[in-house]
């Protein structure tokens, strides 16, 4: 206490002197309107930088909560989003057994509609599994195809599930020809590229140029006339100088499969039985 009471004897003058100051702006502002417009124009700007201030430091304190907001906002648009992608997805495949209906201006053909829930790319033997079997009528050597093409053959069924031979495989091979011709070749993968296959033994005096389409041709009981396969990429002369092989650039993107058809030919059993008996 006597210190302070020291500290306050030492330095009076000092004291006296803020005093007097604060006496004489307290006067100044109250007794001039000038200075006191002054004041308040400068205490205002002063306050409003105090206010701006503390406003950001609180708001930097709720961005944890804000961020929580928005996550959870992303969340459920991204569900809405993956919902809307799905309804699109069936749409889709909903307008290729429309086009496909279209094309085949016949009863002989039916359409199954089948979601695949396993599929493979990278083996010398690919396969697809399809989430319909024998229970929904799907059978072994009905084709299937997405919305862009052919996609493999019906190879074993169970119940539930289909296993589908792509054309992804060693196994595969498919009857096709270039759209407007009837010359035609065999298709097979050779182990490499998911985007390209080839077309063997199509006839030299064949006519065709790169960019034509590839479809089915329809001397089998799997697949109709017409479907398409994909575009000549590429060409060059079999082994034996006698042929054409075409490198084609399959429609369907098998990194990308969903929604597939399987196609049923009403008389598929009834030509086999007959070519069974009659060609030995």
């Amino acid at each position: 206490m006597r210190n302070l009471l020291n500290f306050l004897i030492k330095y009076n003058h000092w004291f006296l002197f803020f005093f007097l100051e604060v006496l004489c702006v307290v006067l100044l502002l109250r007794f001039n309107h000038y200075h006191q417009s002054a004041y308040f124009t400068s205490a205002n700007a002063i306050s409003g930088k105090i206010y701006e201030w503390s406003g950001g430091v609180t708001s930097y304190f709720h961005l944890k909560s804000m961020n929580e907001d928005l996550l959870d906002r992303n969340v459920l648009l991204e569900q809405e989003l993956t919902t809307l992608k799905n309804v699109l997805k069936d749409l889709k495949a909903d307008s290729t057994e429309l086009r496909l209906l279209n094309e085949l201006r016949n009863n002989d053909y039916i359409f199954y509609k089948a979601n695949v829930v396993n599929n493979s790319l990278n083996h010398v033997d690919n396969y697809i599994t399809i989430d319909k079997g024998s229970k929904d009528g799907i059978k072994p050597d009905m084709g299937v195809v997405d919305r862009n093409g052919v996609v493999g053959i019906v190879y074993k069924t169970t119940p539930s599930y289909s296993l589908v031979l792509s054309i992804l495989n060693s196994k595969s091979s498919l009857s096709c020809k270039i759209q407007g011709s009837e010359y035609f070749g065999s298709l097979k993968w050779e182990n490499g590229d998911s985007q390209f296959a080839y077309l063997r033994d199509l006839p030299r005096h064949a006519e065709f140029k790169l960019g034509d389409l590839v479809v089915t041709s329809g001397y089998s009981t799997v697949f109709p006339e017409g479907i398409q396969v994909g575009t000549v990429d590429d060409m060059f002369d079999s082994s034996d100088g006698l042929s054409y092989n075409l490198k084609i650039k399959l429609s369907t993107d098998f990194g990308k499969l969903y929604n597939v058809r399987v196609i049923g030919h009403t008389k598929q059993q009834e030509q086999q039985d007959l070519e069974k008996n009659t060609i030995r």
